[in-house]
C-alpha cells in the first residue's frame, strides 16, 4: 500500500525515492501533486506517463521559498517579488522566463517556467529536505478531477506511484492562480486560491484575465477537472427538470419531491470551492446517469469556482 501518515521516516522515505528519479504524490494546500525532480527529465517524464499528459502540457515547480525562484528564472521583474511578499507560500503561480537550469520537458518547449511555493507544512518540509524543485501537477489521470485526500490519489493511481503521503484534505481544495509577469501589466491565465480582489489591492490595478493565450499553462484546456459521469450546468430555475437518476451539486436545498443524490454546497465561494472536487468525486463513483451542477452567482469572488465548472461540464443543460 502506497499511502503513508506524513511522519519523519516517510519523509525520509520520499526524499529518497525522488533523489533516486521516482515519483512522490504529497498534499499542497491546494491539491495533491504528483511530484518529481524537477531538474531531472526522466524522473519528469515519469509524471507525464503515469498521467497520460500531453508531452507540450508544462508542469508547475514546486520550491521551498521564493528565494530559489534565481535558480529557475531570469529578468525577474519587481512585481513578482511584489507579489511573491504579498501571497506566498500560498495558492499563486507566477510564470517567468525560464533560467538554462529547467529542462524542456517542464516547461512544454516553451521559454517561461512556472514557480510557486506552497502553503502546507508537509509539502514545504518535503521540499527543503529534498532542496530542490518539483515538477508537480495534480496526483489524477489528465484532465479528470483533482485529487484533495491520499485516497483520491490512490483511487485514481493505484501501484503507479512508489509512495503518497497523506497530509489529510486539502484546506483550498483547488488549483493555484497562474499570472503572468513576463508583460508590462499581470494578466491571470488561470483564476485560483488567490482572487482578483487580493491581486488588484497588491498591484494597485485589476489584472487582465486572460482565457486564450500562446502561453500553455496548467489546466487551460476547454475540458478538464472533468468526471466519467456526463456533467451539466444548468440554471437555479431550471433544477426542477431534473431526474430522480441523476445527482445534483447546489446552492439551494433539495426540493421534497426530488428523490435523487443531491448536495448542497455552501454559498460563500471559498467553502464551495474546498468542498467541489470531493463532491463531485462522490457523484462520480455512484453511477449515476447525468451530474447537475447549479450555475453559480457572476461575481468577481466566485471566478475561480465558475472556471473549474465550465471545464469539469459539457456546456449548460437544455432539456427543450
Amino acid at each position: 500500500m502506497p499511502i503513508l501518515p506524513a511522519s519523519p521516516r516517510a519523509l525520509k522515505q520520499a526524499v529518497s525515492l525522488l533523489k533516486r528519479g521516482e515519483l512522490v504524490a504529497f498534499p499542497t494546500e491546494t491539491v495533491y501533486g504528483l511530484g518529481a525532480d524537477a531538474t531531472n527529465p526522466n524522473a519528469v517524464e515519469k509524471i507525464f506517463k503515469v498521467k497520460g499528459r500531453p508531452p507540450d502540457h508544462p508542469v508547475i515547480v514546486h520550491v521551498a521559498s521564493a528565494d530559489q525562484f534565481e535558480f529557475w528564472a531570469i529578468n525577474i521583474p519587481d512585481v513578482a517579488c511584489r507579489l511573491a511578499r504579498a501571497f506566498l507560500p500560498g495558492p499563486l503561480t507566477l510564470i517567468l522566463k525560464r533560467s538554462s537550469s529547467v529542462p524542456d520537458i517542464v516547461t512544454g518547449g516553451q521559454d517561461t517556467v512556472g514557480l510557486r511555493v506552497p502553503n502546507h507544512p508537509i509539502a514545504l518540509e518535503l521540499l527543503q529536505t529534498f532542496g530542490g524543485g518539483l515538477a508537480a501537477p495534480s496526483a489524477n489521470r489528465f484532465g479528470k478531477i483533482s485529487p484533495t485526500t491520499a485516497g483520491h490519489v490512490l483511487a485514481d493511481l493505484g501501484e503507479d506511484v512508489p509512495l503518497i503521503l497523506d497530509g489529510g484534505a486539502c484546506d483550498v481544495g483547488f488549483e493555484s492562480t497562474i499570472v503572468d509577469v513576463t508583460s508590462e501589466r499581470v494578466r491571470v491565465l488561470r483564476p485560483g486560491g488567490v482572487g482578483l480582489g487580493a491581486l488588484s489591492h497588491t498591484l494597485g490595478y485589476a489584472p487582465e484575465v486572460v482565457e486564450q493565450t500562446k502561453v500553455r499553462v496548467s489546466g487551460s484546456l476547454e475540458s478538464h477537472y472533468a468526471p466519467t459521469t456526463p456533467a451539466f450546468l444548468i440554471r437555479s430555475q431550471d433544477l426542477s427538470v431534473v431526474e430522480d437518476s441523476s445527482g445534483v451539486i447546489a446552492l439551494q436545498p433539495q426540493p421534497t419531491t426530488f428523490k435523487g443524490v443531491w448536495y448542497q454546497l455552501p454559498r460563500n465561494a471559498e467553502l464551495y470551492g474546498q468542498r467541489l472536487y470531493a463532491t463531485l468525486r462522490e457523484l462520480d463513483g455512484m453511477k449515476l446517469e447525468k451530474i447537475f451542477l447549479e450555475q453559480v452567482p457572476e461575481t468577481a469572488e466566485w471566478l475561480a469556482v465558475r472556471d473549474r465548472l465550465k471545464r469539469a461540464t459539457l456546456g449548460t443543460y437544455n432539456k427543450m
